[in-house]
């Protein structure tokens, strides 16, 4: 029988498993699938997706749902998960939330008439993911640089949301902080800002950087715009796959570089669980 109060967790990293027991925690039954490699707390019950649909009305998938277009992003599962009609008619009648559900939705027609929701798209979702993509990039910056973020020269690459909260955290740490962006109004907020602006089309022409931080998902650094940055500086590429840098240009030249991917799922899962299940407890309440 279905329990209104019963959510159901199907696959993930450990943002996923963190979710499910915060909301276990908050006094909720939650049944987990895919988590097999991951113990739990005794309050997440580890069950089978058929149980999962038989009991639960909400069910949350993970950030992203697939990678691949056909098998659920499910890293600590024993089995894998084909994203086909089967699955998807076992989620009839019960809320989906996902994150980034676009390839999920291309898996099967059935996702088209039910009620799928997409976490991912939420400004409060976004706004408190990138302050944890901030901080999780300056703990690998902490990490890999040999010398302080305190009086080093950063270069951030993109002012959206990831980048204004990256150079607000490295400036806070006292670096000297660049920012590049395309739009005339973003270079103009760069500079109202107290950040040195800098022109897309105009990186590293005559600046030397210790550390770039690039959050465009575009192919920012090709290997003409690599030829121009000193060998010591570290890169690092918050962007999603396959990245702002020319990865084999930068090795042959002996750049140093970290695709950094998921980061609040590795830095701090705890906190970026928190940001999905308060986002999905707002979608579900309006």
């Amino acid at each position: 029988m279905i329990n209104i109060n019963s959510f159901g967790v199907i696959g993930g990293d450990r943002r996923q498993a963190a979710l499910a027991e915060s909301i276990a925690n908050d006094g909720y039954s939650v049944y987990a699938w895919g988590f097999d490699r991951l113990p739990l707390e005794e309050t997440v019950r580890q069950a089978t997706l058929e149980e999962i649909a038989e009991k639960c009305m909400v069910i949350i998938l993970p950030l992203p749902v697939t990678a691949d277009g056909s098998t659920l992003n499910a890293p600590y599962a024993e089995e894998e998960l084909i994203l086909d009609d089967s699955f998807a008619a076992l989620m009839r009648h019960r809320e989906v939330y996902g994150g980034q559900i676009g390839k999920l939705l291309s898996t099967s027609e059935y996702w088209n008439i039910m009620d799928v929701n997409d976490y991912f798209t939420r400004e409060e979702f976004t706004v408190r993911n990138a302050a944890a993509t901030a901080e999780g990039a300056v703990e690998i910056a902490m990490r890999e640089y040999d010398r302080t973020i305190c009086g080093s020269r950063c270069l951030v690459t993109g002012f959206g949301r990831i980048g204004k909260a990256l150079a607000w955290a490295l400036r806070g740490l006292g670096a000297s902080v660049s920012v590049s962006a395309r739009k005339p109004a973003d270079l103009a907020w760069i500079e109202v800002y107290g950040y040195t602006p800098v022109k897309s089309d105009e990186i590293c022409r005559g600046e030397n950087y210790d550390i770039i931080f690039n959050t465009v998902p575009a192919m920012v650094f090709s290997e003409s715009v690599l030829s121009r940055i000193h060998p010591s500086t570290l890169m690092i590429d918050l962007a999603s796959m396959p990245g702002g840098i020319d990865f084999d240009a930068a090795r042959k030249r002996g750049l140093r570089t970290v695709h950094a991917l998921s980061l609040p799922g590795k830095t701090a899962p705890r906190a970026a669980g928190e940001i999905i299940k308060n986002t999905i407890y707002t979608m579900m309440e309006e």
